[in-house]
């Protein structure tokens, strides 16, 4: 256990100073002061804009020096580079590959209070993972893809044995400490890819195979990508924790977020042996930045990730409490109608705020 632990915030665009700012207040709100001591690093496409930098090395060593990162969203109309990518991600690839965030963890969970795009699901019918491997597949070519002579764009999907390896232990080991698919209870990992079409796919399929059979107490199944999209809609409390590769795992995750109410209520953490990232889900929704009605939900469950992330790190039980009263008080403001207008509802982010924080000092 430290005594105090230093937090890298990036909030970004759009939103994400909104958001992130209602993060740190209930932090601060559910621990006591000096536990956590946030700095402030600029990064992201308004910084683009304005510099012609996306991301300042001196935030890359920030980040990589603190105990966690803290980051609220990026990108912006505009904010492009003269490849025509966008220059917000950066912040989020960049530190993925340069700080070994191999392991993106996405939780779905539905809610009390918030309604489901699904028809008949009742809260906690869905609660499950997608493990996303975060530094290979299709993004490894993110700045080293061809285009030639405009006529043929091309990018190259990558995958190592070691990095297939440790994405679908961290799938097991996920599936150990849960308490299984809402369903049945079973204890199960999915591997999700296109083993019927690609070579890469199949060597994905074939080393989570082998990994399967050091924990013979999960059960280990397979689905088609293509099939995966409508089993999550048809059947989605079969399902525990799911890991594939990173493209189909970006996708995949935001049309499971559309079943819990929307990506406002999907946190990420993105996360290494050394070093770990949290953030929504969601873009910076520059639409409706400034209006005080951005869902801090995900923000808020993100950093309650990243307490639990630390927590175990460095066996401190403050912030595994900590991490747990927060779900709780999310849990209690969404069932008592706490809801913001991506949610049906017409709670501000202040509001929501405000509850949290008189939760965690009740």
């Amino acid at each position: 256990m430290k005594d105090g632990y230093e937090i890298a915030v990036v909030h970004g665009d759009g939103i994400g100073p909104e958001v992130c700012g209602a993060a740190i207040e209930v932090l601060n709100a559910a621990l006591d002061p000096g536990i956590l001591r946030f700095a402030e690093y600029p990064a992201g496409a308004g910084h683009f804009l304005t510099t012609g930098e996306s991301l300042p090395e001196a935030t890359v060593q920030a980040c990589g020096a603190a105990d966690a990162i803290l980051h609220g969203a990026a990108g912006l109309p505009g904010a492009v580079h003269p490849d025509g990518t966008e220059a917000g991600v950066d912040f989020s690839l960049k530190l993925r590959f340069g700080l070994d965030l191999y392991a993106n963890i996405r939780p779905i969970r539905l809610y009390e209070g918030v309604e489901s795009a699904l028809a008949g699901i009742a809260p906690g019918g869905i609660d499950y993972v997608i493990l996303r491997e975060n530094s290979e597949g299709l993004y490894a070519a993110r700045g080293a893809g061809s285009l030639l002579r405009g006529d043929v764009a091309v990018d190259t999907l990558v995958q190592t044995r070691e990095g297939i390896e440790r994405i679908v232990r961290k799938a097991f080991e996920l599936a150990r400490l849960s308490d299984g698919a809402p369903e049945d209870g079973v204890r199960r990992v999915t591997c999700c890819d296109k083993a019927n079409v690609l070579r890469s796919y199949a060597f994905f399929r074939a080393v989570f195979d082998r990994i399967a059979t050091e924990f013979p107490d999960i059960e280990a199944e397979h689905a088609i990508v293509d099939a995966m999209s409508m089993y999550l809609v048809q059947r989605p409390g079969h399902y525990n924790v799911i890991v594939t590769e990173n493209m189909f795992g970006d996708i995949l995750s935001d049309l499971a977020a559309a079943t819990i109410g929307g990506l406002g209520m999907a946190p990420s953490a993105e996360v290494g042996e050394s070093n770990g990232l949290f953030q929504p889900s969601h873009g910076s929704a520059p639409d409706i930045a400034g209006q005080g009605i951005a869902n801090p939900y995900g923000m808020v469950l993100s950093a309650a990730s990243m307490l639990d992330w630390l927590g175990h790190r460095h066996d401190d039980a403050r912030l595994l409490d900590a991490a747990a009263r927060m779900r709780r008080a999310t849990e209690e403001a969404l069932a008592s109608g706490c809801l913001t207008a991506d949610l049906k509802g017409s709670a501000t982010t202040r509001e929501v705020t405000d509850t949290l924080c008189r939760a965690l000092a009740a």
